[in-house]
């Protein structure tokens, strides 16, 4: 059962994310063996979780608009328009009762959660819940996404890196192996010649491999200036935090890959939206409302979720704003780290658009079919992309939510005369 709200550690306090501070950055080590062996129990954990979630969904009663929203994230700003919608009241305002958001550390750990039912709306990268719905059989359902773009791959300053072409013989680290960072950089590394492995023990690489392995974002930048990784890709704030705080640079931003992607979604268990729609549409119109606030102020949308405002994430304001804010050609074009390749896409490194674009889907469907992942993935290849398009997205109650805030084209990445339809750039 969950537990009491008053008994909560606020996330900006929580313990397991202290060792982000500057002083501690530098000292600590990551095993590399220690990590791949916690990230292979993943997969086995989802699938205790499932079971577990769909026997209480057996028993679970009809929700009704009086039911406590309770979320879940990790410390990413791919979270904003979840904790937005909570710091501004916008679920109050749609008649909600919405208990604090609760800080989890990873992937797994979410995503375990959310299927125990001590959440019931959380953000998941968006292979995630197709990982759910058809290897684990669990009834999640996508509402909407949370955002575009909003990651990057950074590697050590020093390190001899200066693009995706040098990785080759080095050691990545990913979120997660159902991630759409995984997902785009084997795609880009396919593109350079280079093979992705995972390696059960530290073996010599090629010169055209790249170790890859899963990490938790916060772990990231630590393990980074130690010297335990290469590089990593990952959302921001650990991308900003690499820059700032473990002497990275970041080589290529993922939106100047495939332009506006998704990454983070908003999902609810199916049965909630079948038990009572009015209560789930309340959500959705509370989440869109969010995100076109925090488009229209990333600024002030950086300070509420910093350590310095409502401590939503466990890092400064300057992290958190540079993060959100920071898309410079100086900086990051050719000129400089490289990052931006396609200054002519009009990008930011992050935006906010609520709709789950079906080409997108589609599209991811069919790069998770060439990506190596580490567990079951054998669900992928009979999977239809055109029917994830149609099954696993909620599409009424985000079109009803962005029409009622004055509509789809208010939001980033949108073509106006058909705001609903987009064609997909990828180029590397």
């Amino acid at each position: 059962m969950p537990e009491n709200s008053s008994s909560r550690r606020s996330p900006g306090d929580t313990p397991s994310v202290t060792h982000l501070n500057e002083n501690a950055l530098l000292r600590r080590r990551l095993s590399r063996r220690q990590v791949l062996r916690l990230a292979g129990r993943g997969a086995a954990a989802l699938a205790s979780a499932s079971l577990l979630g769909r026997a209480l969904t057996a028993c679970s009663p009809q929700k009704d608009v009086a039911t406590p929203v309770k979320i879940g994230y990790i410390p990413i700003t791919d979270a904003t328009p979840l904790l937005i919608a909570h710091a501004k009241g916008f679920f109050t305002e749609e008649g909600l009762t919405v208990e604090r958001p609760i800080l989890m550390r990873g992937w797994s750990e979410l995503s375990e959660a959310f299927m125990a039912r001590k959440f019931n709306l959380v953000h998941l990268l968006l292979p995630i819940p197709i990982f759910m719905r058809y290897s684990l059989n669990y009834p999640v359902k996508v509402v909407a996404w949370d955002h575009l773009n909003n990651s990057a791959v950074t590697v050590h300053g020093q390190g001899g890196i200066a693009s995706l072409a040098d990785l080759g013989g080095r050691k990545i680290a990913v979120p997660y192996w159902y991630s759409m960072h995984n997902v785009v950089l084997q795609l880009a590394l396919r593109s350079h010649g280079l093979q992705a492995v995972i390696q059960d023990r530290d073996e010599p690489l090629a010169a055209n491999q790249v170790s890859l392995l899963v990490m938790k974002p916060p772990d990231m930048p630590t393990a980074l200036g130690s010297g335990a990784i290469d590089g990593y890709i990952v959302a921001e704030p650990f991308n900003a935090a690499g820059e700032l705080l473990a002497g990275g640079k970041i080589i290529r931003f993922t939106g100047d890959i495939w332009k506006n992607h998704p990454c983070c979604v908003a999902v609810l268990h199916e049965d909630s939206i079948t038990a009572n729609r009015a209560w789930s549409q309340k959500v959705v119109n509370a989440v869109v409302k969010a995100e076109l606030w925090a488009k229209d102020n990333k600024e002030a949308t950086a300070r509420i979720l910093s350590r310095d405002g409502e401590g939503y994430l466990p890092l400064p304001e300057n992290i958190i704003r540079r993060s959100m804010i920071k898309y410079d050609l100086e900086t990051y074009g050719t000129e400089g780290t490289g990052a931006i390749r396609h200054p002519e896409w009009g990008i930011s490194r992050i935006g906010f658009e609520p709709y789950p674009f079906r080409a997108d889907t589609r599209r991811m469907v069919d790069l998770l079919k060439e990506t190596v992942i580490e567990g079951d993935a054998g669900f992928l290849a009979d999977l239809s992309p055109d029917h994830v398009a149609d099954d696993l997205m909620d599409y009424e109650m985000v079109t009803a939510a962005a029409e009622a805030v004055g509509g789809l084209a208010l939001f980033d990445g949108v073509d106006p005369a058909s705001p609903y339809e987009r064609e997909v750039v990828i180029e590397v």
